[in-house]
C-alpha cells in the first residue's frame, strides 16, 4: 500500500504566510504539517510515498530530501495547480497507485496517527475517516450513510441534519476500488475536462455505481484542517497536547 499527499495548491487564504512558503510546510508546535504527516505514515508502516506538488514545490523536494533520506518519496507535478483541483492531482497518481492500493491525504491536515491505524485495522476495503463530533455547516465535506455504514452521500451539499458527520480528507482504497475510480477520474478529466472539482464528487459516482464505501468514525482522535491562521492557532491550542513531540522545524509566528 502507498501513501498519497496532495499538496499541489496556493493556499491564498494563508497569505501572507503562504507567499513564500507552501501550506504543507507552514509548522507548528516545531514540525511542519508534511513533516507530521509523513511521520504518521511511517508510524503505520507506510514507507513508500507519492507526493503531488505544484506551488513552490522545489521547497517541498528539498524538505523530504533533507528530513526524510530513507523513505520511500516519488513526487509528482501537477503543472496546472492554479487552475485544477484536487480531483486532477488525485487523477495524476493512477500509474503509481492503481496496482497497490493508498492511504490518501490532503496535505493540510494535523491529525493523530491512530486515524489512519483506525481505517487500516476497521475490517473495510474501501473506506474514509469521519469526524463525528464537529459542528456541522454549508462549508464542510459531509457524510450520510445506510444503517450499515455505507457511504450513500458525500459532499457540501449533503444536508447536515441527514450527515453524521464530516470527512477529514483521508481515505483507504484497495486496488479493485482503484480500477473503478480511476475509471470515473479518467472520464471527468480527459473528456468532461472537470478538473476544478473535489475528488468527493468521483467517490459519489463510484458509490452511485455500486461501490461500497465505509465511514470510520474518528471523532475520539485529534485533527484539524488548516485552512487558515485561526486554524493554526486553534490547532497549537487543542491539538498539540495530543500529539508526539516535534522532529523538525521551529514555530512559524503567527
Amino acid at each position: 500500500m502507498k501513501g498519497v499527499i496532495l499538496a499541489a495548491g496556493i493556499s491564498s487564504r494563508l497569505r501572507p504566510l503562504t507567499d513564500t512558503t507552501p501550506k504543507c510546510l507552514l509548522s507548528i508546535g516545531g514540525e511542519t504539517i508534511l513533516g507530521r504527516t509523513l511521520n504518521n505514515l511511517t508510524a503505520c508502516g507506510i514507507r513508500d510515498v507519492v507526493i503531488v506538488g505544484g506551488y513552490l514545490e522545489d521547497q517541498l523536494r528539498s524538505y523530504v530530501s533533507g528530513n526524510f533520506p530513507g523513505l520511500g518519496v516519488k513526487f509528482l507535478t501537477n503543472e496546472v495547480y492554479a487552475s485544477t483541483n484536487n480531483i486532477y492531482s488525485l487523477w495524476l497518481t493512477k500509474p503509481d497507485v492503481l496496482e497497490h492500493g493508498m492511504i490518501l491525504l490532503d496535505s493540510d491536515i494535523i491529525f493523530e496517527d491512530r486515524i489512519i491505524q483506525a481505517l487500516v485495522r476497521s475490517g473495510y476495503d474501501n473506506c474514509l475517516a469521519v469526524n463525528t463530533k464537529t459542528r456541522l455547516g454549508d462549508e464542510e465535506i459531509k457524510v450520510a450513510v445506510d444503517r450499515h455504514n455505507r457511504i450513500h452521500a458525500i459532499s457540501k451539499d449533503v444536508p447536515p441534519g441527514g450527515a453524521i458527520g464530516e470527512s477529514i480528507g483521508i481515505e483507504l482504497f484497495a486496488p479493485s476500488m482503484l480500477k473503478t475510480l480511476f475509471d470515473v477520474l479518467d472520464r471527468k478529466i480527459v473528456h468532461e475536462k472537470a478538473v476544478n472539482e473535489f475528488y468527493e464528487a468521483a467517490f459519489q459516482e463510484v458509490i452511485d455505481r455500486g461501490g461500497e464505501i465505509y465511514a470510520v468514525d474518528v471523532g475520539m482522535y485529534k485533527a484539524i484542517e488548516i485552512d487558515t491562521v485561526e486554524d493554526l492557532l486553534a490547532a497549537e491550542k487543542d491539538i498539540l497536547p495530543y500529539l508526539p513531540p516535534s522532529k523538525t522545524a521551529p514555530t512559524i509566528k503567527t
